[in-house]
């Protein structure tokens, strides 16, 4: 059984490099996951692939059921998630287009199902969330960039914030003061999830457009975002491949 899964964001709503796919629906306690549960092979390796805001894009950031899409990813057996989400930059220097493996998270969101440790419970948990990404899942994105000369950056605060609706210019000014590189509004509570349920957890983030204040000149008309989100989710599906297709330890490692 497949021990790695890909959950889509924003512009990767399928990948059509899967091959041999069957679908697998899925109930859970918590309720109906995003959809149906792709599973095939990715250059040779089997993955199970799921689109976080569903395959026609019709489930918005604040709806999406964190909880059940992660619950039945362990169910299913997974180890090892890597996560793709369109973001938008806040930091000076990083552009539409880039590339950013995130290392670090404030969470701004509310009122979403952010954890499985609540009712009926026989003792409180905590989770160590102080690094809420998997280092040699992180390492993984990096090399194989870097093994296809594709531009990436290396770390950066996500700031998640709860969407559906773009942040006002003082929200953007406050967010970047507190210390976020890129905002999104998916990478919380889907990580710390992740955590809880004992899987290893990575993000790949797309920047689609640009909303510091000294960079408005930036920012991107729809035609153009739309352009260059679709070059830049080539670029990864083309890393996805290579990085299975290469047998990078971290994404297959021996004893799986």
């Amino acid at each position: 059984m497949a021990k790695l899964a890909i959950i889509g964001g924003t512009g990767l709503s399928n990948i059509k490099e899967i091959k041999s796919i069957r679908h697998k629906v899925f109930a859970t306690p918590y309720g109906e996951p995003s959809g149906p549960f792709t599973i095939g092979e990715l250059a040779g390796c089997e993955v199970v692939f799921l689109p976080r805001h569903g395959y026609n894009h019709r489930i918005p950031p604040h709806q999406i059921n964190y909880r059940a899409n992660i619950w039945a990813l362990r169910e299913l057996g997974i180890k090892r998630v890597l996560a793709i989400g369109a973001v938008t930059a806040v930091r000076p220097g990083l552009h539409p287009g880039d590339l950013l493996v995130p290392d670090q998270i404030i969470d701004y969101t509310h009122n979403r199902g952010a954890t499985f440790f609540e009712g009926d419970l026989t003792a409180v948990t905590h989770i160590d969330f102080r690094y809420p990404y998997t280092q040699p899942l992180r390492e993984a994105f990096l090399r194989t960039a870097n093994a296809l000369d594709v531009p990436i950056h290396d770390g950066g605060v996500y700031g998640a914030r709860q969407g559906p609706r773009l942040e006002t210019l003082a929200e953007v000014h406050k967010i970047s003061q507190d210390g976020c590189d890129v905002i999104g509004m998916t990478g919380m509570p889907e990580a710390a999830l992740a955590r809880e349920a004992a899987l290893d957890y990575a993000a790949l983030n797309v920047l689609i457009n640009n909303a510091a204040a000294d960079q408005a000149t930036e920012r991107l008309s729809i035609s153009e975002m739309n352009d260059t989100f679709r070059d830049s989710m080539d670029t990864v599906r083309a890393m996805l491949v290579y990085m299975l297709a290469h047998r990078d330890p971290a994404i297959c490692p021996d004893q799986d």
